[in-house]
Parts: C-alpha cells; structure tokens; sequence
C-alpha cells in the first residue's frame, strides 16, 4: 500500500548521451566516407621547361562555339594538325577562351587524346 503523501516519481531516460554518440557516429561516417571517385588527368603546364618545343607552331585554341587551330577555325583539329605533326608524341598547345569552361577544354583533350596525340600542354 501506498503511503499518504509519498508519490513514486517516474525516472526519465537522459537524452543528452544518446545524441551526443549520434552526432559523433555522424561526424566519424562524414570523415570516413568518399563522396566520389577522382580521375587525374596527365597534364603539362608550358610554363615548366620540360621538353623544348620544336617544329612549326600547334596552337589549339579552344572557344565556346568552335576551335581554331593556329588561329583558323576548324572543325576537325586532328586533320588540321596532322600536316604540321612529325609524330604523334610531338607538342600541341591548348589555350583556352575567356568564355570557355573547364568540361569544353576537357572533352577537347579527350577528343585529341582519342586520336593518339598524347603530348598536350595547356596556355595558362
């Protein structure tokens, strides 16, 4: 029997521990987790003297709506390089336009590089 004046009070579960460990099972999976796999892309800048540039000029120069090869639009700057090419490890120099974006100059370099010029260098 229940004794006047004396009420059972009911314990309540604490809260606080439990979020904290949540928030740091969170904060460890954030850390810990890869958001996405990352491609390198070989990539010579000019300004570094690796290799002396020799043979007529390669300039690609890469716009929004076209290329131009040594400053002649071109549709197809593989054709249009291959007379000035000795081999295909020789140099091309890819400039980009002011308006260009990073994706056009990378699928420009995939397109030459599809071609098996291999030995690209990028204006800065």
């Amino acid at each position: 029997m229940l004794e006047l004046g004396i009420i059972p009070q009911r314990r309540r579960i604490g809260l606080t521990p439990m979020i904290d460990v949540v928030f740091l099972l969170l904060v460890f999976f954030m850390l810990a987790a890869r958001f996405g796999g990352t491609e390198a892309i070989s990539l010579s800048l000019t300004g570094g003297n690796d290799a002396p540039y020799d043979g007529p000029p390669r300039l690609v120069t890469v716009e929004a709506d076209g290329l131009l090869v040594n400053g002649i639009a071109s549709d197809d700057p593989v054709a249009a390089l291959s007379p000035l090419m000795a081999r295909p490890t020789d140099m091309i120099i890819l400039r980009a336009g002011n308006t260009v974006s990073v994706q056009r100059l990378l699928d420009v370099m995939g397109d030459l590089r599809a071609a098996g010029l291999s030995n690209l260098a990028v204006l800065e």
